[in-house]
């Protein structure tokens, strides 16, 4: 995995952590906490699209982060799971999936023709 990717990893794994806190802060050293952790989460967001395409960057944060905060809330605080949510979170990883091999897809084109 190239630095990038750790980069996209990092802030997918921040955004869940500031989520969580989200709906567990209760003091105002908490939510201090939680803005330290999206400001960290940012700046990884910030750092993979530098050398990666922004678009499959944010689509893979949005995504991990949307199918992410679901399951946080199915398995940990209790929310209900239902056969639509499972669908459509199937349907987005599919997307996302998509994207990026369609990135991939874009990028060898490219290369073969000698664009940078």
């Amino acid at each position: 995995m190239t630095k990038d990717w750790m980069y996209v990893a990092l802030t997918c794994l921040f955004e869940l952590i500031w989520v969580f806190g989200f709906n567990t802060a209760s003091t105002w050293w908490h939510w201090a906490i939680i803005l330290v952790i999206i400001a960290i989460d940012f700046h990884f967001l910030s750092k993979a699209c530098e050398n990666l395409p922004t678009g499959t960057v944010y689509a893979i944060f949005a995504g991990i982060g949307t199918v992410g905060t679901t399951l946080m809330d199915v398995f940990i605080f209790g929310g209900e799971f239902s056969l639509a949510k499972g669908i459509f979170m199937v349907i987005l990883v599919a997307g996302v999936i998509g994207l990026k091999l369609a990135d991939n897809h874009t990028n060898d084109e490219n290369d073969l023709k000698g664009v940078h």
